[in-house]
């Protein structure tokens, strides 16, 4: 049976060491695209801070991005398109040729967690072998069966299905609400910042996974 794995690895030893050390309060998530196209390896990063506009000067500078594109803000919370540098580029081609897949990575006070995916346990121990030989220091934190919960038919990380059902069991989404962000936020444990993130990216995975879409000119067509 497949496996998730809980690693961590230092920003020095993985991306974005710079802006860390810029701007310390700064979290940062990355997606990653369904691709094989290497221009395409994690485009687009979200980062969390109360000042956005340093974040941004410290990307910029970051020397483990190439370009960088800010493609607007909500509050506290940024989003931008990213072109890596080839040596972090290469280094995700060396975690996907170890069996690996990428489900999450995100990052704070200099730590990157990743949550990755194998096939079994022997791949992982693979991985492990495979980086320790190199010097990289990913650290297992975690590590437990693939039990493909219900939410991963609709794209939802375990974080975004657990904030969509404390809100739902909080009256977040009842007229009037019965429940703010702040409610969900001292219920899961985590900042108000994160819970927002969570429930529109949750949001979004949950509607373009259970609606069907139609164009502009086939919407017409339907007319």
């Amino acid at each position: 049976m497949s496996v998730i794995t809980e690693f961590t690895i230092p920003a020095d030893a993985f991306a974005l060491q710079r802006t860390f050390e810029a701007v310390p309060d700064v979290t940062i998530e990355i997606e990653r695209l369904a691709t094989h196209s290497r221009e395409w390896i994690m485009p687009f990063l979200w980062a969390t801070s109360d000042d956005l506009d340093s974040v941004e000067r410290a990307l910029r500078s970051d020397p483990s991005i190439d370009e960088l594109e800010a493609i607007g803000a909500d509050g506290s919370i940024g989003q931008f398109k990213v072109q890596w540098v080839e040596d972090f580029q290469t280094l995700i081609d060396q975690i996907v040729n170890q069996h690996a897949i990428i489900q999450e990575a995100e990052a704070a006070h200099g730590v990157w967690s990743l949550k990755l995916k194998f096939v079994d346990q022997d791949a992982v121990s693979e991985f492990q072998t495979y980086f320790h030989e190199r010097e990289y220091q990913f650290e297992l934190q975690r590590l437990y069966e693939a039990t493909a919960p219900k939410e991963r038919e609709y794209e939802l990380s375990h974080e975004q299905y657990e904030v969509l059902v404390t809100a739902l069991e909080l009256g977040y989404f009842s007229i009037p609400r019965d429940a703010q962000i702040g409610d969900l936020a001292n219920e899961l444990g985590i900042s108000t910042d994160a819970v927002s993130q969570r429930l529109r990216r949750a949001m979004t995975n949950l509607t373009s996974n259970t609606l069907t879409i139609s164009t502009p000119e086939s919407a017409n067509d339907m007319d």
